[in-house]
């Protein structure tokens, strides 16, 4: 069987709303899908985690443990481990499964901002006002070392698909690229006015984005450091950003309460989708590309999908609810 490539996110499709989570009571800060897409985590300030069915929107549990908010969530490729990173400066391992703690990784002396985990499972970056990264042994929860050298908060943390490059960004106004598992820093990357509040890398490695306190989200290539085209249109700071799958789209949110798509190769808006009441602090894309997931200081998650502009209209028409099965044209 010939396998099924992620579609491209281009300008021949349509995005709409199919759903609006509502379980949080407090600002939605982080969202995660797994690899199979069938399940989504979102951390909030309410200090909870949640757990909901991506193809049916209904909440599956709450996990509770951590004592401040909750701003980071990430799951393991294999689906196993989801992994949380709070205000209450620790980072907790959670059975994805079960739903169950695993472990406490006790060591940040302040915030922990963000968390990432290595494609073959076996490292945990975890990135804190306390100015560091550290690195743990995501089986042992052991730590394998203390990366310094930002002299700022760092906000930000993403590992690239080989699992040989770790990305990180700080109020410092750097981005720093760091050799794994070794931890030495390889490059850092000083062209943004601003402080830096999240970055990414696209799945084929080739490109780094950032996006800042200034509203302008930055490209840059990852063997030579340069800066690419800066995509500009929002008017708040960039929060949260996320590649396509082909690597041929990058999403924003921001703080002007807009999810951004931008097509990389001409660094012009796809759409704006402009549903949420509030900051948009974290969007995710599937594995298949077909589905967006966005939270807010609206304390809601919404759900979006594809739609091809090719659907017939007279038995297709474009419904504006928000419930599940109908259509909120975008």
């Amino acid at each position: 069987m010939v396998p099924q490539l992620p579609q491209s996110m281009s300008h021949h499709s349509t995005w709409c709303c199919v759903e609006t989570l509502t379980g949080h009571s407090n600002w939605v800060h982080a969202v995660a899908i797994s690899e199979d897409g069938k399940t989504l985590a979102s951390g909030s300030a309410d200090n909870t985690i949640q757990l909901w069915n991506l193809s049916t929107g209904k909440s599956i549990s709450t996990l509770t443990g951590h004592s401040d908010f909750v701003v980071a969530v990430t799951i393991s490729k294999d689906g196993k481990t989801l992994a949380s990173g709070s205000y209450d400066n620790t980072v907790r391992l959670w059975n994805l499964g079960t739903g169950q703690m695993m472990s406490t990784l006790i060591g940040h002396s302040d915030f922990v901002n963000c968390v990432a985990i290595s494609p073959d499972g076996n490292l945990l970056a975890s990135a804190s006002n306390d100015e560091t990264i550290r690195l743990w042994h995501l089986g042992t929860g052991q730590i394998i070392s203390i990366l310094t050298g930002h002299s700022d908060f760092v906000v930000a943390v993403a590992i690239n698909n080989d699992g040989n490059l770790l990305v990180s960004g700080s109020n410092d106004n750097t981005i720093k690229l760091w050799d794994l598992p070794s931890g030495q820093e390889i490059q850092t990357i000083s062209g943004d006015s601003s402080f830096v509040n999240t970055v990414a890398i696209s799945p084929d490695g080739k490109t780094l984005a950032s996006g800042s306190a200034d509203g302008i989200i930055k490209q840059w290539n990852l063997n030579t450091g340069k800066l690419l085209c800066p995509l500009i249109g929002h008017s708040g700071d960039i929060q949260s950003i996320a590649f396509s799958p082909d690597s041929q789209t990058l999403v924003t949110g921001s703080g002007d309460k807009t999810i951004k798509l931008w097509n990389l190769s001409t660094g012009q808006v796809l759409c704006t989708l402009k549903r949420h009441l509030g900051a948009v602090y974290a969007v995710t894309i599937s594995p298949d590309g077909r589905t967006l997931v966005s939270g807010s200081s609206d304390k809601t998650i919404k759900i979006w999908q594809k739609l091809n502009q090719t659907f017939n209209q007279k038995n297709n028409p474009p419904f504006t609810t928000l419930e599940r099965g109908k259509r909120e044209i975008i």
